[in-house]
């Protein structure tokens, strides 16, 4: 890697042996379910694209804490700014009129499609989630929402019906009126190849596709059309999706595929939700 002219602290905290043991005694127990690694990584410390274990080692963060920290760790802007308003206020409800949060949603909004701009500030993606189905729902006054399979939508009990992923599963009753559809993924999916995503990046696989012309989205939105036609009534409230897929293994989707499936989907009454981080 290239060299970092920024060093770490040296650790001097407690062992592998003994995270280990809290993590399995004490943390939630779905830290174990879906980050089992037979030699985890035991972080200490991170400044930008880079992130140090307890052992000094460097790496080089090509996950951006789980695509939230895009801007790289620590950076000393975003440190500056944290530093800035913690002196100021930490915490105030919305009853009040703070100047700096207004400012914050103004700017945001800014940066949206027309006719996108409302705000709606919330706590996690699966709050975020949970909200946008109640919304939707009534919105349209109907109740059926679609996903993909291999989908991440979020983990409590509403949201969980939204992801079709086994290992955020758990047997209990959830997200009543949440149906799964094929994922129009054109790497391991039944069809698709090098010219079908809608992306600069393509896969190797090869397929009959002509250039320009993507045989793959139309056999995908078939399968939506099925799913429309026998799992869902003839009016529903939300379709969701990640524009691309991501605890389903960054999946990307044929050319025209979102196009095609919101036109569906508003055809029915329902709203298309990008659930995109």
């Amino acid at each position: 890697m290239p060299s970092c002219n920024f060093s770490p602290e040296e650790y001097k905290g407690m062992s592998k042996a003994r995270m280990i043991e809290i993590r399995k005694q004490n943390c939630n127990p779905m830290t174990m379910k879906v980050t089992y690694y037979k030699k985890p990584v035991f972080i200490h410390q991170g400044y930008m694209q880079y992130l140090w274990d307890v052992d000094g080692t460097r790496y080089l963060d090509l996950f951006a804490g789980v695509a939230t920290v895009s801007v790289g760790h620590c950076h000393p802007k975003v440190n500056a700014a944290a530093e800035k308003q913690l002196k100021k206020l930490w915490h105030t409800t919305l009853i009040y009129v703070y100047p700096t949060l207004h400012e914050y949603c103004e700017k945001l909004a800014s940066y949206f499609p027309d006719p996108l701009q409302v705000v709606f500030l919330t706590n996690s993606g699966s709050e975020a989630n949970e909200l946008a189905m109640f919304m939707a729902r009534l919105y349209t006054g109907n109740f059926d929402i679609i996903t993909f399979r291999g989908s991440y939508h979020g983990g409590s009990p509403m949201t969980m019906g939204l992801t079709s992923n086994a290992a955020y599963k758990y047997p209990i009753a959830n997200g009543l009126g949440c149906t799964n559809t094929m994922c129009p993924d054109v790497f391991r999916g039944p069809w698709g190849g090098k010219h079908c995503r809608d992306s600069p990046v393509q896969t190797t696989r090869e397929c009959s596709c002509a250039q320009g012309h993507c045989e793959a989205n139309e056999q995908y939105i078939k399968q939506l059309k099925e799913t429309l036609a026998t799992s869902v009534p003839p009016r529903i409230a939300a379709f969701f999706a990640e524009p691309i897929q991501g605890v389903g293994g960054a999946v990307q989707y044929p050319k025209n595929y979102l196009k095609e499936a919101y036109k569906l989907v508003r055809e029915r009454g329902g709203i298309c939700i990008a659930d995109e981080v």
